[in-house]
Parts: C-alpha cells; structure tokens; sequence
C-alpha cells in the first residue's frame, strides 16, 4: 500500500561523519547485508571507514559520497525491518509516494525508488565520486552556504565576478565560474565555484549584507561548471549500469519534478553533478502533491533543518539512528500510516 501523504528523502555530502552506521551495523541484520554489499562491490571495507575514519580519508568525495549512500540505505533496510517485525502482515509494506535525494542522495533514492541494486548503486556512486574528485584536483574549488541574501542578489554577485575574472587562457570550464549550486530553502543558498571565484563572490556578499557565510564540509565545486567534464563520463557509467523504471516517483534534483522512466533517470543523474540543486522546489512540490510528513533516512540532520523554512506545516521524521527508528516505528503506528 502506498501512503499518499509520505516522502522519503536522503542527504546529500557534508552529511558524513566518523561512527556514523556503527549503532545500525550491530543491531539490524538488515544493514548489515548493506554494508557487507558495499565492502564486497566496492573490494575494500567502505564499512570500517564509516566506522572508525580516518575522519580526513572519509571526508574525500571519492569514499564520502559511496559511504553517506551505504548508511542510508543500511538505515533504510533497518527501518524497514523494524516495521516488518512490528505487524502481524508485511504483505503490505510501508511505501511512500515519493523518494528525493539532496545531490549524491539521489542516488540513495534510485535504490528506494527500485530502479538500481545495491551492487549497481555501489559502484556507480563510486565513479561519481571519483569521477567529482578528478575535477577537484584538475580545478581546485569549494561550497558555501550563505544565509540572508536572496537568490536574485546572489545571481547578480555571481554573474559579477565571472564578468571580472574572464581570461583568455582558459584551461578548464570551471575556471573563473561560480554559481548558486543549492537552492536549499528560503535565505539558504550554497554558492559553489572554482577557488578565486568563490572567494569573491563570498566576499561581495558579505559587503552586501549576507548575515552568515559558512564554507561547507566538501573538497570541491559541486553543482557547477566545475564539474562540466565529468559529465559525459558519469553518463558512460550511467549507460553500462542495470537500470530499471522506477516503482516509485523519483523528484529530480535539476527539474524538481518526477522522473518515471530509466531515460529521465539517466539523463538526470549524468547532467546533475554540475547543475543546480533544486532543493526548495522539490519539497514545494512534494508539499503541493499532498505530502505532509517526511522521513530523512540517513546521517545528520541537514533536510529537517531545510524542511522546517520550506514546508512548515508538515512534519519531518530523523531516522539517523537506532534509537529514532524506534521512534519512528512507533510514529508510524500512532499515525495509522501502516495497518
């Protein structure tokens, strides 16, 4: 039985942190499988990354992005679990209407969507990251959320700053680029661009009255012309992993609309790692189709925080731990949405 009124949604990099699955690990048979898939796929144990760190080696795009969408699906498999063991029938499971991923997130909810396995997810994560960390290196740049100016006011910063530092000598496309990258709620939006860029454009805003800049836990220009090049590669991969129509609605991060076919998931997935996340659009959305409570099914809490400017009425469920998705099985039980 689908429930109308639910999304489930999957954070993005910048969310991962050192321990983060551990408590999941020990305690799901469920996630477990989900990790021992990743270690398997991916030959090395992307599991005692999450686990123990080295906080610098997960940080790095090539384990970060791989290692936040394992714990979110070990989280997912758990709770999914749990609600199995809660009800007398699992012949009909707990399923939204829809599924969003803030950036890498996205591909969390291509395996909650049913459109990829986990080994596919696995290693197609795995070249997204490496993929985001060639450009890093090639094009050295950074993010930063700013809050208090509007999207309009940070277009004309950006196109500013482009305009001053145009050279003749362009060796890469993302040279002297910036760009919003994360339309993330209403006063919260993340530029991102190549590193001189970026620290212009930071600092005109800052002359221009942002409240607060802060830089942002990731090792490159995300979203942006940055990442131009690995476009074409990502859509090789895309072309050579098993995709399926999705089983549920999928809302995209460049159109904040559904994506319902393995054609749109393609295109999406190779064109989004430098195209902007339209974030306050896809929970606009969502809200407009009739969702009134969110699960945010992975580590940190960055979504609820962004759902609390955007849809203010609904509610938004953590599920980041053992402990919450206890507390979520019991929410679901109290608001009828299983039977």
């Amino acid at each position: 039985m689908i429930t109308t009124q639910v999304a489930f949604l999957f954070p993005g990099q910048g969310s991962q942190a050192v321990g983060m699955g551990a408590d999941v690990f020990a305690a799901s048979p469920a996630a477990k499988q989900v990790f021992a898939t990743f270690d398997q796929t991916l030959g090395f144990a992307l599991s005692e990354l999450c686990f123990a760190g080295p906080e610098e080696t997960l940080r790095s795009t090539i384990n970060a992005q791989p290692a936040i969408v394992a714990v979110s699906l070990a989280y997912l498999a758990a709770f999914q679990e749990a609600l199995s063991s809660s009800y007398s029938s699992w012949s009909i499971p707990f399923t939204p209407a829809y599924v969003a991923g803030h950036s890498v997130g996205e591909c969390s909810a291509l395996v909650a969507a049913g459109a990829v396995g986990l080994s596919g997810v696995a290693q197609l994560v795995r070249e997204r990251g490496r993929l985001m960390h060639e450009e890093e290196l090639a094009c050295p740049g950074g993010m930063a959320a700013v809050i208090g100016l509007d999207e309009g006011v940070l277009q004309e910063i950006c196109q500013e700053v482009i305009q001053g530092l145009q050279a003749s000598d362009v060796r890469h496309p993302g040279q002297g680029q910036v760009i919003i990258a994360n339309y993330n709620a209403p006063g919260q939006i993340v530029l991102s661009g190549e590193q001189q860029a970026l620290e212009a454009a930071l600092q005109i805003a800052k002359e221009r009255g942002a409240k607060k800049v802060i830089p942002l836990a990731v090792s490159g220009a995300f979203h942006s012309p940055v990442m131009a090049p690995a476009v074409a590669q990502m859509a090789h991969s895309l072309s050579v992993t098993a995709i399926q129509n999705p089983q549920i609605p999928l809302i995209g991060n460049i159109t904040a609309t559904p994506l319902t076919s393995v054609e749109e998931l393609r295109e999406e997935l190779a064109q989004q790692v430098a195209s902007s996340v339209q974030w306050t659009r896809t929970i606009e959305y969502l809200v407009s189709q009739g969702v009134t409570t969110f699960f945010e099914i992975g580590p940190g809490k960055a979504l609820a925080g962004m759902n609390k400017r955007i849809a203010k009425g609904a509610t938004t469920i953590n599920i980041s731990s053992v402990a919450e998705i206890e507390k979520a099985v019991e929410l679901v039980r109290e608001m009828g949405l299983v039977q």
